[in-house]
């Protein structure tokens, strides 16, 4: 059986096409997915069998061979990276202390930079 990458597939139309480790690109229509599964995803590793139909080679009986890869952790910076910038941020909010246990607000434009800095760090965690 042939092993290959899925290039790309469209839950909503129900097909996409697998790219074969022999080269060339194989349909790959919902039914040949395995039970249970709706939907594969791009660079996903599959294992399928082949039948030649009037538009081209299709892909039959598909197995999973790995999970999908995941973007947010393909997208994630080492934790390492992240001390600098929280430690950028704490001196901000030392700064910024003072003026909360005076009952002000920092001004508009700093603190647009503090909830910035904040949400970046979210997003770091979260992913």
């Amino acid at each position: 059986m042939p092993t290959g990458r899925v290039k790309w597939y469209d839950a909503a139309k129900g097909y996409g096409f697998v790219t074969s480790d022999e080269g060339g690109d194989v349909f790959l229509p919902k039914g040949a997915l395995p039970a249970g599964v709706a939907e594969v995803k791009a660079g996903q590793r599959v294992d399928f069998g082949v039948v030649d139909s009037r538009r081209g080679a299709q892909a039959l009986g598909v197995k999973l061979l790995e999970a999908p890869p995941s973007v947010a952790a393909a997208r994630r910076r080492p934790a390492e990276e992240l001390v600098p910038t929280v430690e950028d941020l704490i001196k901000v909010l030392e700064n910024v202390r003072p003026l909360l246990e005076k009952g002000r607000y920092p001004d508009r434009k700093k603190g647009q930079m503090i909830a910035q800095a904040f949400r970046k760090i979210a997003e770091e965690f979260e992913s």
